[in-house]
């Protein structure tokens, strides 16, 4: 339904954060060749001829150092995109040469400033030197431009050998839900965007290296591990197998945000002010899916997170709750008038679970597919998202295809990890461990461990935990 009432754009009070969303800011790109081989004819040779299909622009670059440990300096990446995503002792790998290509494809949006284009449907693909025949496609988590992966996952795939590419998703930024003709098509949008640009990645991979990618898998944190499911639901043919890490969850009829952000964002308040009413309130967000064990999380959460992504996805799906108001009243008290605190899904007009419904998962995975999500994450609870995914895989009679593996102290952005070292434990390595449990599983055939929650080991010093993440 096209929205009809114009609406007064009102910026968010809040750091522009929103299920692990940070706004991009711009930088400037670097020249188009480094100087280490200005004509392109060693390791880059022949870089001007690759074609992205279906780009409107495209920019290609020859770098000595495909990782941060080189695109930071180059201007070939933007840390504001991944920051807070890791913590700040993560190993930066090196000793990767190639090509960058960054570029968008056609899109009316203007969200992303990155490098002054002020165009959505940015893109990035990195062609390494030593390519191991592999590529690997991302969405940005959050409501993040393109580099948002580019710490967590692209650095450590690119130095596996792996061809890497990643998508901004079409729509960036807190006001996200600005595009789009009608509620949820900027969240489907994103789905889109991944499809074309893992086609168009596999293109130029054969292009650049004169064969095929012998596999493709799709990785994400957040919304990007969202995009993972729904690709393996949706394109199965375009991808050999995937990795979710804590991927969010929508269904039409819960749960989703909407479910229990409401919940948490009306108890909040008395059980932070703790009267007589702080027990009730505790246990309500307990209820709504918030772990026990979890509160001294919940502070930094209610500040950054809870607030905003309740408005500015609840705008994204359900325009008409308050009026012309754009993404509601931050912070508002229960019982303010179309107060996100007082969201009630389940009483919306048909319309807002329809606009869920576009986008929503099923389970019906078609290729494999390994999901990861911390026990102590306080965004998307594992009770009210990742449980709740596995059961419908298993549902859809998908269980072969599937592996979960919860882990023990995990939250939902590891750079927590670094001011609360004694109660929480980095996902990364898990990530990893689980890319290369997934490896093994397409390559040898050999079926990662059952599904099972991973346990901290209780002596592990915070460089070991940094560093390895056993799924056995």
């Amino acid at each position: 339904m096209p929205r009809s009432v114009p609406r007064p754009r009102i910026r968010p009070a809040a750091i522009a954060v929103a299920v692990c969303g940070l706004v991009a800011l711009a930088v400037p790109v670097a020249a188009a060749e480094t100087p280490h081989d200005p004509a392109g004819t060693g390791h880059c040779a022949r870089m001007q001829a690759l074609r992205v299909p279906g780009a409107e622009r495209q920019q290609t670059a020859c770098l000595g150092e495909l990782t941060t440990a080189g695109t930071v300096a180059s201007g070939h990446t933007d840390p504001a995109d991944w920051a807070g995503l890791t913590p700040k002792d993560l190993p930066t790998p090196a000793g990767v040469p190639g090509v960058q290509i960054d570029g968008y494809f056609p899109d009316r949006s203007t969200s992303n400033t990155h490098h002054g284009w002020n165009h959505d449907a940015q893109y990035v693909i990195r062609l390494p030197d030593h390519w191991n025949g592999g590529l690997v496609v991302s969405g940005s988590s959050g409501v993040r431009g393109q580099y948002a992966n580019d710490r967590a996952i692209g650095d450590w795939v690119l130095s596996r050998g792996y061809a890497f590419a990643a998508t901004d998703k079409g729509n960036t930024g807190a006001a996200f839900y600005r595009d789009g003709r009608a509620p949820g098509a900027a969240l489907a949008e994103w789905n889109a965007r991944l499809a074309q640009l893992t086609r168009a990645a596999r293109s130029v991979v054969a292009q650049r290296y004169h064969r095929p990618p012998v596999r493709t898998l799709a990785t994400g944190l957040s919304n990007g591990g969202y995009l993972v499911r729904w690709q393996l639901e949706n394109h199965p043919e375009l991808y050999d197998g995937g990795v979710d890490w804590e991927g969010t969850l929508w269904r039409a009829d819960g749960p989703n945000l909407f479910t229990f952000l409401p919940q948490t964002l009306r108890d909040y308040p008395a059980y932070a002010a703790g009267g007589t009413d702080a027990a009730r309130a505790h246990d309500a967000i307990v209820a709504a899916g918030f772990p026990a064990g979890s509160e001294f999380l919940w502070p930094f959460h209610h500040q950054y997170y809870w607030d905003l992504t309740q408005r500015i996805y609840r705008e994204e799906f359900d325009p008409r709750f308050d009026g012309a108001t754009e993404a509601g009243t931050p912070f508002c008290a229960s019982g303010t008038p179309a107060c996100d605190a007082d969201y009630d899904y389940a009483s919306r007009p048909a319309a807002v679970r329809a606009a869920v419904a576009k986008i929503a998962l099923t389970g019906r995975i078609g290729k494999p597919l390994i999901t990861l999500h911390g026990t102590l994450d306080v965004l998307l609870p594992i009770a009210q998202d990742s449980d709740v995914y596995a059961r419908m895989v298993q549902e859809s009679g998908r269980a072969g295809l599937f592996r979960y593996y919860r882990i023990q102290d995990g939250t939902h952005v590891d750079s927590l990890v670094d001011v609360f070292p004694d109660r929480l434990r980095p996902l990364t390595p898990c990530h990893h461990s689980a890319f290369e449990a997934m490896e093994r599983w397409l390559a040898h055939g050999e079926q990662p461990p059952p599904s099972h929650t991973v346990t901290k080991p209780a002596a592990a010093d915070q460089a070991t935990l940094l560093n390895s993440c056993p799924l056995l």
